[in-house]
């Protein structure tokens, strides 16, 4: 008996089983969904507390600027940083760190998860991990993934390497050309709660040129919300 159709014929059922199994974990994409059900992941915290976080960086033309006013007001934050970015400004790695903000990963380059295997997703964390443990001396525990997507390939490589993913619960949609301060200001604090996670950007190198500049002139106003509000801000280590 000549199995081999039989055999392809399964094949090639289990490719879109295969396919959707790496991508189930996408709903978590959906913001109201994320937030309301899967709280961890949303990077839901204590009541009277916001996390704020920032994406994208270091970039000697932008990080600083955030590392300027955060010190002005004494807040610390969350750095999700990109490994090939942290590899070409270890300097500016190590002076966040040295500020007392949380350094953690956002992989090694931005592109997205579903379009990788297990084995490149595997080593993409891995060498974002270790670059920036080897720049700070101190091995980052939290991942997000870029663009906010993540995959089955992407669970399991986070937690073989020990990393916790965490997205958020709001944004300032900073990273398109018509973003303004007031608009960035205006959607973050519309979602805003206690207990929430704020993500922004530092650094362009994803979006549009000079998106940056929107997100810096929002964070005053931004950080005086919260101080209305009596919400503490702090970096997610914080949070908890």
């Amino acid at each position: 008996m000549n199995i081999a159709p039989t055999l392809r014929t399964a094949a090639r059922a289990a490719v879109p089983l295969l396919a959707a199994a790496h991508a189930a974990p996408v709903v978590s994409t959906f913001g109201p969904l994320r937030n309301r059900l899967m709280p961890r992941l949303s990077g839901r915290g204590r009541t009277n507390h916001i996390a704020l976080t920032f994406d994208d960086g270091p970039d000697p033309r932008s990080t600083p600027h955030f590392l300027r006013l955060l010190a002005g007001r004494g807040v610390h934050a969350t750095f999700f940083l990109l490994g090939s970015e942290a590899h070409r400004s270890p300097g500016l790695v190590r002076e966040i760190a040295a500020a007392g903000h949380e350094v953690a990963v956002h992989g090694w380059l931005h592109r997205p998860l579903l379009l990788r295997g297990p084995r490149a997703t595997y080593d993409d964390f891995r060498r974002a991990r270790d670059t920036a443990a080897a720049i700070t001396g101190r091995q980052p525990s939290l991942f997000r993934p870029p663009y906010g997507v993540m995959s089955t390939a992407a669970h399991l490589a986070a937690r073989r390497l020990d990393l916790t993913p965490v997205l958020w619960t709001c944004w300032g949609e900073d990273w398109t050309a018509r973003a303004t301060p007031h608009s960035v200001h205006r959607t973050v604090t519309t979602d805003l709660d206690g207990g929430g996670t704020i993500l922004l950007h530092d650094s362009d190198c994803t979006s549009a040129p000079g998106a940056w500049r929107s997100a810096l002139g929002a964070l005053p106003r931004i950080l005086d919300t919260c101080q209305e509000r009596g919400y503490d801000v702090g970096p997610l280590c914080d949070h908890s």
